[in-house]
């Protein structure tokens, strides 16, 4: 065995990221935050106060605050709370542990911000609400999850998310800017002598990160040393007042997974596919301007097919409520064009299921198909939100493959296809719709 094989994790770790540590230099001064008050008394914290002006001044948010609401997310001492506070806004500022320095501040300003003592990953179940403004300021790296953590500041911000965390590459992430993004991890201690401290991302990961949590915009801010900054966009920018080109004629919206037209929000991995068309010649993922909403999508795939059509999926965005949600679709030289609804976490609620005229969907005589062909029938009682995902046809035990779902028609039932296995039986069998628990009336279907 090599002599150096029994070195700790800690001895193998780089000194720039031992370089990190600054306890006792924290401990010396007692506060991390500095503090100027009205009276003209000042608390001289770890960080400089002309620091934290200039943090604050480089945040792209309105220096009127009134009628917002701001998260500010392991506030510490609390200088970003209160200084969003004396802007105007409605402010919330959470910690894991409630620090008596934060409160003497909070005192002595005869402060209304709402201090909360919550872990971070309680934030989803704590009722907060959304927030115009969210502060994640050096949060980061502490957390194990970090692009888990990144949607749920992502669900909870409803402008602008402001993302400033430790990385490994600040003075020369444009050396390897257009390399694939990484991240050093950190099992103990090897970050700053601390056991919390868990991953180093590059520049280039830290912003791939926000853009995969689902913000539609991450703006670059800074890099500078062991840190960098980027503003995250729920929205994108606004339409051009004269666009330079048709909207794309969007044919279709449906669950990339599933074809339907529903997604939860408990799902880890939900995609919506845009089916398009437009006068452009070349598109870009880069150019495409999806909305849900007023929260904005960014585009993970392109692709266009032999017919001329483009394929496009994109991320469902964070935080949407359930219900029913407007999609559309713009070019960044374009305006909107149709509209198409998804429902986002709705119960399937069917009461009574009817079935009318099954028969066969090439030759449409009643009660008889095709092995192998297709099977037609109108049903009554589906959902506004029933999709191939949560009903079905069934011959005997065996559920078929629906291959389209029509429109309700004014009488309210609508026609579903389906596939009819190939190596189906001869014969005669029990046709039935399934959905939510409800069953139709038997039908008699033979199989020729």
């Amino acid at each position: 065995m090599p002599e150096n094989s029994t070195k700790t994790v800690q001895e193998a770790s780089r000194p720039a990221a031992r370089g990190l540590d600054f306890s006792q230099d924290l401990a010396a001064k007692g506060w991390y935050h500095s503090f100027e008050f009205p009276d003209g008394a000042v608390i001289d914290g770890y960080m400089p106060l002309a620091v934290q002006k200039e943090r604050y001044a480089r945040y792209p948010i309105s220096d009127n605050l009134s009628g917002k609401r701001v998260l500010d997310i392991g506030a510490w001492d609390g200088w970003f709370s209160f200084e969003s506070e004396r802007h105007g806004a409605q402010t919330v500022a959470i910690d894991c542990v409630q620090l008596p320095t934060f409160l003497q501040v909070h005192r002595r300003l005869k402060s209304k911000v709402d201090y909360r003592v919550l872990d971070f990953y309680e934030l989803p179940y704590a009722n907060l609400g959304t927030f115009e403004v969210v502060f994640f300021l050096g949060i980061l790296y502490h957390l194990r999850h970090p692009l888990l953590a990144l949607e749920i500041v992502c669900a909870l911000t409803k402008e602008v998310a402001i993302v400033e965390s430790f990385v490994i590459d600040g003075d020369t992430w444009k050396e390897h800017q257009n390399q694939i993004p990484s991240m050093e991890f950190y099992e103990t201690t090897e970050l700053g002598n601390q056991f919390d401290n868990w991953n180093g991302p590059t520049v280039a990961c830290l912003l791939a990160m926000c853009r995969a949590a689902g913000f539609a915009r991450v703006e670059f801010m800074y890099a500078s040393g062991n840190y960098a900054g980027a503003a995250c966009f729920r929205t994108w920018e606004p339409p051009p007042a004269q666009p330079g080109s048709d909207p794309p004629e969007l044919l279709s919206v449906t669950n990339a997974r599933t074809y339907g037209n529903n997604f939860s929000t408990r799902k880890s991995e939900e995609y919506i596919s845009c089916v398009f068309r437009t006068s452009h010649d070349k598109v870009m993922t880069k150019e495409l301007r999806l909305e849900v909403d007023q929260f904005g999508a960014a585009a993970v795939q392109l692709a266009q097919e032999a017919s001329g059509v483009w394929v496009a999926a994109f991320r469902l965005p964070p935080g949407l409520d359930p219900g029913w949600h407007r999609v559309r679709l713009r070019l960044a030289d374009s305006g909107f064009g149709r509209d198409f609804r998804i429902a986002v976490d709705m119960p399937v609620n069917v009461e009574r299921l009817a079935v009318r005229d099954v028969c066969d969907g090439i030759t449409w005589v009643r009660g008889e198909v095709a092995a192998g062909g297709c099977l037609s029938c109108w049903v009554h009682g589906l959902p506004d939100n029933c999709d191939a995902a949560n009903f079905q046809l069934v011959l005997d035990a065996s559920p078929l493959h629906i291959s389209w779902i029509g429109q309700p028609e004014p009488d309210g039932y609508r026609q579903v296809n389906s596939d009819v296995p190939v190596d189906l039986a001869k014969g005669e069998h029990v046709f039935t719709v399934e959905s939510a628990g409800v069953k139709s009336a038997a039908e008699r279907v033979r199989v020729s």
